[in-house]
């Protein structure tokens, strides 16, 4: 038989499959790996440096791009620091919108964690399906916010604005047929509330459409399986946090363990897997969709039901609304001293951290009493996976590594931040 050399090989750094700009140098022996050595820095966007030189609100913007499939998450985590910080609460209503628009922002990454996995293992059906939900929910985004991904919508001291009463329709075109028009305006008639109510009564039934695609099919149980197992100890050790730890069978939730915003008053599961496999990530991701589906349910109903303000009356974090600044005087300096000098935040250390869809984001605030962070420290969930990359691949053949990195759902932006 022919000898099989052991060599080295590059996987990546602009390999489709490595989700970013991720340089795997793989050691072979033939097609299983040995070893698997994880380079970053490709990307490597200064973010937490670039907070130093800005205001905390410039600052705000930047945490859409970090994890950019979890953007308003990023921005929760954010304005928790800061809000900590000065010692202030948002209003109760700023905080269920906040609570819904994270959920509606977990199932916006799940499904496309669940889309590009199923294409990197070579199903291609689960990426169309999946982007069609995604779709509706970028529209939620767009509503509140104007912008479809980088919302910039949650702000030190509750949310940008309320929830609009209408929804964007679309316009009439020549090639469009005045009923067609009409069917795709249909659901967009009512509130952002009420096309998001539509959106959950029918995302149970698109979740089971996913399962029949997926859970049972033998191509995917093959290639997931007994994939990158890892042990609840070895989980913990290796700071592992989200459905990487939950997969192997530990309930650690922040949302319920430490609960912040108004989760404590919110009623749902915290999916576990039993394996610690890709098959467990993948089942755990899959019922947290329908969990947060649970939870935007409730938000609706609650937002319903309670009209309030939803950003702190107090002018030194807060602008004052338009018509007052365009009539009084206190309010046009207030107005112009926020938008130039920004929000002066107290000396002080501050750490906030949410259960972000990946794990926990943290971020930690050193405040010297200016107006720009003395230094801002991001904990991205994705970084200690990825270190995890080589205990998890090693055993295990080439075409592996590519469902062990699409089960760490990663994504580079937060981890060469």
């Amino acid at each position: 038989m022919a000898e099989i050399r052991n060599y080295t090989l590059n996987f990546g750094p602009q390999h489709p499959a490595a989700h970013g700009v991720l340089r795997l140098v793989l050691e072979m022996d033939g097609e299983v790996i040995m070893r698997a050595d994880p380079h970053i820095g490709l990307l490597h966007r200064a973010t937490e440096k670039l907070a130093e030189h800005k205001t905390y609100i410039q600052s705000l913007p930047y945490m859409d791009r970090l994890d950019y499939v979890s953007m308003m998450c990023n921005e929760h985590a954010y304005c928790l620091a800061i809000e900590k910080l000065l010692g202030i609460v948002a209003p109760i209503r700023a905080q269920y919108i906040r609570a819904m628009f994270d959920e509606v922002t977990r199932i916006l990454n799940h499904l496309l964690w669940l889309g590009t996995h199923g294409l990197d293992i070579g199903a291609m059906t689960m990426f169309l399906y999946c982007f069609r939900e995604r779709e509706d929910l970028f529209d939620c985004y767009e509503a509140v916010s104007g912008a479809r991904m980088h919302a910039a919508y949650y702000r030190p001291g509750g949310v940008y604005r309320d929830l609009p009463e209408t929804m964007p329709q679309y316009a009439s075109s020549p090639f469009r047929s005045a009923r067609e028009l009409a069917q795709l305006n249909e659901p967009r008639s009512g509130s952002l509330l009420d096309f998001l109510e539509r959106f959950v009564e029918r995302f149970p039934a698109r979740v089971d459409e996913y399962e029949t695609l997926l859970t049972e099919n033998r191509i995917w149980k093959q290639r997931t399986v007994g994939i990158g197992v890892v042990s609840p100890e070895r989980a913990l050790a290796r700071g592992f946090t989200g459905p990487m730890l939950r997969g192997s069978g530990i309930e650690w939730d922040l949302r319920k363990k430490q609960p912040y915003a108004v989760y404590d008053r919110l009623d749902f599961d915290v999916p576990v897997g039993v394996n610690g496999d890709c098959y467990d990530r993948y089942l755990v991701r899959v019922e947290e969709m329908r969990q947060s589906a649970r939870i935007i349910r409730q938000c609706i109903d609650w937002l319903r039901a309670n009209p309030g303000p939803v950003m702190v009356d107090n002018h030194k974090v807060a602008p004052p609304s338009r018509v007052a600044m365009k009539s009084g005087m206190e309010d046009l300096i207030h107005h112009f001293k926020l938008f130039t000098e920004g929000i002066h935040v107290p000396p002080g250390e501050a750490y906030a951290a949410i259960e972000h869809p990946k794990g926990e984001f943290g971020i930690y605030f050193v405040s010297d009493g200016a107006n720009k962070p003395y230094r801002m420290k991001i904990r991205a969930p994705g970084f200690p996976h990825l270190a995890g990359m080589d205990e998890l691949s090693r055993g295990h053949m080439l075409a592996d590594v590519v469902a062990i990195i699409g089960t760490m759902d990663i994504v580079f932006g937060e981890i060469d931040r």
